[in-house]
């Protein structure tokens, strides 16, 4: 039949082609060619996970299920992993919101900050997330904005703690769930964990 033709070799194929051929139904596949066809249709579904199971920060560290299912205890657990703060960061770039992670970061560097240099960190981190028309603004409310920009013109390593502490439930109580229920975390975790249905 025209326009039916399928390679026996499914390996042989690469991009488009084999998120196309996984993503079909085709019934009368080699077993050995089915793992490689799944891990070929989870990278498709989502390409940016891969980049969490090899962390981005140039270090090799290869996740483990137990440390990805650990994730899904709090999110507190998730942001002490280097990894989980990647996978995070990528979803929450999927919803436009990435700006909560990078300020909460933003704040963590801050309070680690030598009281020499608190004024410039406090000043680039107000101008980038706090400020009415900042680039990455945090979703706070006027209040609270006012308050942290008082702070941050006379820098303690304690001036962000409350916006933060706002963001970081923000994070808890509407993205973390979220993420939770994705295809992005939960395709990690199947990639991850090994089959135990026969």
């Amino acid at each position: 039949m025209p326009g039916l033709f399928f390679s026996h070799n499914m390996t042989e194929l690469n991009g488009k082609e084999d998120c196309k051929l996984a993503e079909g139904k085709i019934h009368k596949k080699k077993q050995k060619s089915f793992g490689a066809d799944l891990k070929n249709y989870l990278k498709c579904m989502v390409p940016h996970t891969e980049s969490g199971i090899k962390t981005s920060n140039a270090r090799n560290v290869t996740l483990s299920a137990e440390e990805v299912i650990q994730w899904s205890q709090s999110l507190e657990k998730l942001l002490a992993s280097q990894s989980g703060q990647d996978v995070f960061r990528e979803f929450l770039k999927s919803e436009f919101s990435e700006e909560n992670i990078e300020f909460w970061l933003a704040c963590e560097d801050y309070k680690k900050t030598k009281s020499d240099h608190l004024h410039g960190k406090a000043e680039r981190i107000y101008e980038e997330f706090v400020q009415s028309d900042a680039i990455k603004q945090i979703n706070i409310d006027y209040q609270m904005r006012e308050a942290t920009a008082k702070k941050a013109q006379d820098p303690t390593p304690t001036s962000f703690d409350e916006a933060q502490k706002t963001v970081y439930t923000l994070m808890e109580r509407d993205s973390y769930p979220r993420f939770l229920k994705s295809k992005t975390y939960l395709n990690l975790l199947n990639q991850l964990q090994p089959n135990t249905s026969k």
